[in-house]
């Protein structure tokens, strides 16, 4: 199809053609005629398409508004008026993204599907949504999503709830958000990035409903949107239901979104904040130092390119400069940073964390004396060429695990497009490449390091540190202020707020009717395929070493991933083993310094990475194999080398150094303290799992707060004890690397297969040949149910066993019941009800279930609601069109759209796992033919389940201590 530029296509004038040729692919740019939407159309061949609408939305104050109107306006509207067409969409499309997403700066709304006519009915949804939303009709979303005074009769206390609230309050648990959230602060006084775009929870409750809505009326307009339509899908018919639908009813007006640029400031300003730690905790080691800079404008795409990988040399590998500077000084245990480009003025940020307060000074001097030496003595070329290979091998790769590509392109775009700059510029990459390369000869690098941090004063100092009891002392504040605010009011007022509470639950407790449930469009099940996807495998043999060969089309590259059993490490070595993957590849090894080693990695692969990973054996009860993994990607032209590489890792790596490995494990020690909160569900779930089978207890010793607390002994004792733990780590690697013990999994294209001949012999010469003994593990189960103390605001409340264990089988109407527990029983009682953030059930092949809440205000009321899933399950009923509604959503989980990286790993797990085809098969035959009776009969197993009674909380101090009944051990999370 041919299109003239300035010709008007169903009300969509075309401004410009370009051909993206990084990306396969081309460009339209256009302009809707009666109201100036701008939408962008990425035409090319992948059939995953993507929808975004998104809206520039500044806040003016911390309510967190943009936030809570993205929860709100997917709450029903005016053509899908049920309460939340967003979940019904979950249950029963074909989607393979649907999300919506507040940035500091606007709210966007993707959506992503490979069915052509799920695509329509997604952005029918998503239009109706942001542009006709219920908000107006039920103040009750409001309440909901964002805030309200909790109170159901006049002698309880007042408390807040609602989603967003909530969820802010477990997100500002985390100091780590406290400091990004304070960082914009210091920088930006005069402009919207000062506030909070999510919400601060102790100015959420200033947020009105007046305010709410006019927020909604001045921004969520056509002349105010920036559109993305991606994929092979058929543009005019886009365009024709787009504009036909919705945008023609609206008129051009002026919106004033425009974000104020920051005047420079004069001098560095210096800020301290301060974040909660228990009474009996020690300040030592726990504050947070931050350098921050303001970098040009988002919409410089070289300068925007340039600090990518800028970041990435000075902060992310073993040889970064800074990183090394600071962690040699011994100011923080762990080095991190960014590039925020997804503002206005872009921030590059350096953080040191678990340091001391007296460290300020040297901090800042060691960073600017840094910066200094490499501007004047030059960076290692070996390191700038490592760093910008890194970056472009990620961008050409284009395997971005999580979103679909589309949407990605889409958030770069806007880097540039929301502040009228050019879209395409951060994806035209070829001739900024070229450019930048011209850094391996020249002084490029430091000529942007002079001018945007040394000669930069907008820049700001941060402090973030400990102050015993201040959550507590928040906590008190806010109930006094509560019990005032109820002090206050009249009775007249109080069954005002009693009232509303009532009205919102009967609103979240009345189902929507069967005739406004079926305008939600919906696909029909002869729209599934009925077969499952074949992934590629075939086993081959090579140097007799087994060899999982999957034929994909990668494009020049080759993944190659090699699978080490390890029982044959002695159970009291697990811990080792999950060290041993983070240590690798940065110490040193017999041929290179870590430094070298991580430019050379770069320099030649896309990656080396170590993990372990267990797998349960299907059809074998109880049984699992545990691997470690060795996953390495590569051009063929360097696939020698990646080979060579992991040769030398694996036989060469000096774990002598004893200085290097303490460096290490405080840095992973550091790393995993500051994910411990937010990744609460995960360490509940995990422990819940690890009473009731070795499986379980195995994952949490290596994934679970088990490594956490080894590390943190570790560390204690690592002087005393460091000639142990270099002798347990070259045991370990002894009884894992040997060629008696290795599978060999690879992805590539048919004619680029031989290359595996050449480079496993340079693997196996690496490996040891002893007969190779797996041990038994012998794991302590049983019902510990602890109760894990933090100083978050929010819980995560894990619950659930093995179902094996009390005889039942599985079967694919499994996935189906996660489907409706997560987006019916659940969703309703925990999340709507209930005030958590999330809630979500899983049954595993290997028995191993459980329910899991996140960021959660509540504990023996989420448990309750766990409880009685079995009578939920009894009482059951759905119509066959619900019922399509789920086995549509369920499919849509099962054949999630996989890259090519992944297909292999894919395939390859379910060969360990001895998951057959036939497996795959049957299990989707079985989810295609679940009836209303089929979930009922798992009543039961929910009843059993649940009455085995494995429990784990991760939570606030204070509340598990007031709920000790329901634990056998209290214990905190950081010690």
């Amino acid at each position: 199809m041919k299109l003239d530029i300035n010709n008007i296509y169903n009300g969509f004038k075309l401004i410009e053609e370009r051909e993206l040729k990084e990306i396969n692919a081309k460009g339209y740019v256009f302009e809707h005629e009666k109201n100036g939407a701008r939408l962008i159309k990425i035409l090319n061949d992948d059939d995953n398409k993507v929808f975004s609408i998104g809206f520039r939305t500044p806040p003016t104050d911390s309510t967190g508004l943009p936030h809570i109107l993205e929860h709100s306006v997917l709450c029903g509207s005016r053509k899908f008026d049920t309460k939340e067409p967003f979940v019904e969409l979950l249950k029963g499309s074909l989607n393979t993204f649907l999300n919506a997403m507040t940035f500091p700066d606007k709210t966007i709304y993707p959506v992503a599907s490979r069915n052509e006519k799920d695509f329509f009915n997604l952005m029918d949804v998503y239009l109706d949504a942001v542009l006709y939303p219920n908000i107006y009709k039920y103040p009750e979303i409001f309440m909901q999503e964002g805030w309200y005074y909790n109170l159901e009769s006049k002698n309880e206390e007042l408390t807040y709830n609602g989603v967003v609230y909530n969820e802010m309050k477990g997100a500002y648990s985390s100091p780590d958000s406290l400091l990004y959230r304070n960082v914009p602060k210091t920088l930006f006084p005069n402009t919207a990035y000062r506030e909070s775009s999510g919400g601060d929870p102790e100015v959420i409750p200033e947020l009105t409903y007046e305010n709410f809505i006019a927020f909604h009326k001045k921004y969520y307009h056509p002349s105010n949107s920036y559109i993305l339509l991606y994929g092979n899908g058929d543009l005019t018919k886009e365009l024709q239901f787009i504009n036909d639908n919705y945008l023609k009813d609206f008129d051009r007006i002026n919106v004033d979104s425009a974000i104020k640029t920051e005047k420079p400031f004069s001098a560095i300003k210096e800020h301290e904040f301060v974040y909660g730690i228990s009474e009996d905790d020690s300040l030592e080691n726990k504050t947070y130092l931050n350098l921050n800079f303001v970098v040009g404008e988002a919409k410089d795409s070289e300068l925007y390119l340039a600090f990518e990988i800028l970041t990435h040399l000075l902060l992310k590998t073993p040889a970064a400069p800074i990183k090394k500077a600071l962690l040699d000084k011994g100011i923080g245990k762990a080095i991190s940073g960014e590039f925020n480009c997804s503002i206005k003025q872009p921030i590059f940020t350096i953080i040191a964390k678990n340091c001391n307060l007296e460290q300020k000074e040297e901090f800042k001097e060691v960073v600017f004396s840094t910066f200094r030496d490499l501007v004047e003595k030059g960076i290692n070329k070996e390191l700038i060429e490592a760093s910008i290979n890194k970056t472009e091998f990620e961008l050409r790769e284009g395997d971005f695990e999580g979103y679909p590509k589309g949407l990605v392109y889409y958030i770069r775009m806007m880097d540039s497009w929301l502040y009228e700059g050019d879209p395409f510029s951060n994806l035209q990459y070829n001739k900024l490449f070229d450019k930048i390369k011209e850094a391996l000869k020249t002084n490029y690098f430091e000529q942007l390091i002079e001018k945007y941090i040394l000669n930069n004063s907008h820049s700001s100092l941060v402090v973030l540190k400990p102050e015993k009891g201040a959550n507590e002392k928040k906590a008190a504040q806010l109930k006094e202020k509560l019990n005032s605010i109820k002090a206050s009011l009249s009775e007249k007022e109080l069954e005002e707020i009693i009232e509303k509470g009532k009205k919102l639950k009967e609103r979240q407790s009345t189902p929507d009717s069967p005739e406004k449930l079926a305008v939600i469009p919906l696909l029909s099940l002869s729209d599934i395929d009925k077969k499952a996807e074949v992934l590629p495998l075939e086993v081959k043999e090579e140097d007799r070493v087994k060899i999982l060969y999957h034929q994909l089309a990668t494009n020049k590259i080759g993944y190659l991933n090699l699978y080490f059993n390890t029982k044959a490490v002695p159970q009291s070595l697990i811990h080792y083993i999950r060290l041993l993957s983070d240590v690798l590849g940065k110490i040193s090894t017999s041929s290179y310094n870590y430094g070298t080693l991580s430019n050379q990695i770069n320099i030649h692969t896309g990656g080396i990475n170590y993990n372990p990973m267990s797998y349960s054996i299907s059809g074998k009860q109880g049984e699992f194999n545990p691997y470690f993994i060795v996953n390495a990607k590569a051009l063929m032209s360097n696939l020698k080398k990646a080979g060579e590489l992991i040769a030398e890792i694996i036989k060469n790596s000096n774990f002598d150094d004893d200085k290097r490995l303490f460096q290490l494990i405080k840095e992973i020690k550091a790393r995993i303290e500051g994910r411990l909160i937010d990744n609460g569900h995960r360490i509940a779930l995990r422990k819940v799992l690890s009473y009731s089978s070795s499986k379980g207890a195995y994952d949490e010793e290596l994934l679970g707060l088990s490594y956490y607390n080894f590390l943190s002994k570790l560390e204690m004792e690592f002087e005393e004890k460091k000639e142990e733990v270099i002798s347990n780590l070259k045991n370990t690697v002894q009884c894992i690397f040997n060629k008696n013990n290795i599978i060999v999994s690879f992805s590539c294209d048919k004619e680029e297969y031989m290359n595996i001949k050449e480079v496993l012999p340079i693997i196996l010469s690496s490996l040891g040949s002893d007969k190779v003994s797996y041990k038994q593990y012998n794991f302590n189960l049983g019902h510990k149910n602890e109760g894990l103390l933090t100083q978050g605001n929010v819980q995560y409340v894990a619950k659930g066993g093995n179902y094996l264990d009390d005889g039942y089988k599985y079967s694919g109407g499994l996935n189906i019941l996660e489907s409706i527990l997560g987006f019916d029983y659940l969703w309703n009682n925990v999340r709507v009800k209930g005030g958590a953030y999330g809630v979500f059930a899983n049954f595993r092949r290997d028995g191993g279930a459980y329910i899991v809440s996140y960021r959660d205000p509540n504990i023996k009321e989420t448990l309750k609601v766990y409880d009685g899933v079995e009578n939920y399950l009894n009482q059951f009923e759905a119509d066959e069109r619900e019922m399509s509604k789920y086995i549509i959503g369920t499919i849509r989980k099962l054949d999630h759209p996989l890259t090519n990286s992944m297909k292999g790993e894919v395939s390859a797990s379910y060969y360990l796992s001895n998951i057959t085809q036939d497996d795959l098969q049957k299990e989707r035959e079985e989810v295609l033919s679940v009836e209303v009776n089929t979930i009922k009969a798992f009543a039961p197993l929910a009843r059993d389940l649940m009455k085995q009674n494995y429990i784990c909380v991760l939570g606030n101090e204070g509340k598990l201590k007031e709920n000790t009944d329901v634990f056998n051990e209290l214990k905190k999370v950081i010690e």
